[in-house]
């Protein structure tokens, strides 16, 4: 029997954001954090909220979102498996791609680490934030120091790289 490694269960710290744009927003965000926290995912710091348009298509309803910082011993695969979970539990149905939903729970920073899961379309950190304004404002709020794995640009570097017009969309509440 092969002992487990220690560094294996170490604790991980990570970002996740959490939105949704059905339904008593908030109340599903504050669902969701909870539903973590009852799986070894332990909520260090929130962002506030920010509400911002549906992308692509801003005339569905407007999303509210945060973004937390956890750490947990789970891996990124367990990680993804229970945000999946909670996201389902939540009343997210996966029906067309970008279609409203009460839940939607993304890994945007996973211990610092540049990882691509292919087969489970898991890809750390993750591909699409640095557009993002709701991802990277909130983000800025909880960790001015963060930097990106991937590319090493700092996150006040990310920010300002945003459009005028994507800086616009969103507003802290």
């Amino acid at each position: 029997m092969k002992k487990p490694d220690i560094l294996e269960n170490r604790v991980k710290h990570s970002y996740l954001a959490i939105g949704s744009n059905l339904g008593n927003k908030i109340n599903n965000i504050n669902l969701a954090k909870f539903e973590l926290e009852k799986n070894r995912i332990k909520i260090v710091k929130t962002s506030s909220y920010y509400l911002s348009n549906s992308w692509p298509d801003p005339l569905l309803p407007k999303y509210i979102n945060v973004v937390i910082k956890v750490k947990t011993t789970l891996n990124p695969l367990e990680l993804l498996k229970y945000c999946k979970l909670i996201e389902k539990k939540l009343g997210r149905s996966r029906t067309k791609k970008n279609a409203p939903r009460t839940c939607d729970i993304d890994i945007i920073d996973y211990d610092k680490k540049v990882l691509n899961f292919i087969e489970e379309n898991l890809f750390i950190p993750h591909p699409r934030m640095k557009m993002r304004s709701f991802v990277l404002l909130p983000l800025f709020e909880i960790d001015k120091k963060w930097k990106d794995p991937k590319s090493g640009k700092n996150i006040v570097n990310l920010v300002y790289s945003l459009s005028v017009k994507n800086l616009r969309s969103i507003k802290q509440i």
